[in-house]
């Protein structure tokens, strides 16, 4: 069975890793039989939301430990994933990716990405381990492997054309490639496979759930793993 690891940051999609964009992950890898590891920073999020009123709190909250409410316990710091372990890599969005995995929330297209999911990310790219990213995620792909920071280049979407986000992605040397909550963009030379999910503000989940499945299916296609 192929081993995946999943990358989250949290537990709601104002601070952490969007919830059904995660269990979409989830769902999917499972569909394929995978070997799944969940895996997070072990640090407090950079933010708390109320997601009732969508307002920030004063509470304090771990990134690691709210991830493990999605993964169901199966959880580990992110330090601990290592390379050699697994084949791939996912990574789900909501805003805690673009606020605990990434500073794209706070600082736009001036961003830094974690010190470990630099490390995780570009030793996967390296390795020519496929990864998967959804949401907003696909913008770490788009800062470390983009043309501007000396990567190779990569195609991925961040849904709607001529988003900010679409634009800062262009920015680090990307190629956006506008797309629908149900599809998914496939990278077979940079071996990333991206889906927009909740880029799109009105997608169903229904729809989020599609595109994901049709993401994790691709990836698997990379894995040279049969259909499920």
């Amino acid at each position: 069975m192929a081993r995946i690891a999943v990358m989250l940051c949290g537990s709601g999609r104002g601070d952490g890793s969007e919830i059904q964009e995660s269990v979409s992950v989830l769902v999917h890898l499972a569909r394929h039989n995978a070997t799944i590891r969940c895996f997070a920073p072990d640090q407090d999020q950079a933010d708390v939301i109320d997601h009732a009123t969508g307002k920030p709190t004063a509470e304090r909250r771990n990134c690691m430990h709210e991830a493990a409410r999605i993964s169901r316990g199966n959880i580990a710091p992110l330090t601990a994933l290592q390379l050699a372990d697994h084949d791939a890599l996912v990574i789900p969005g909501g805003f805690g990716a673009a606020k605990n995995l990434c500073t794209f929330a706070a600082d736009g297209p001036a961003m830094t990405v974690h010190p470990e999911v630099t490390r995780v990310v570009l030793g996967f790219a390296q390795a020519r381990k496929p990864m998967a990213l959804c949401c907003i995620a696909p913008m770490i792909a788009a800062r470390l492997l983009g043309k501007a920071a000396g990567g190779p280049g990569v195609r991925l979407t961040l849904g709607p054309a001529g988003s900010p986000a679409a634009q800062a992605a262009e920015s680090f040397g990307a190629v956006h490639v506008p797309a629908a909550a149900t599809e998914a963009v496939v990278d077979t030379q940079a071996r990333v496979v991206t889906s927009p999910a909740y880029m799109h503000d009105h997608a169903t989940p229904f729809e989020v759930y599609t595109g994901i499945g049709r993401m994790i299916d691709g990836l698997w296609q990379m894995l040279g793993r049969p259909a499920a």
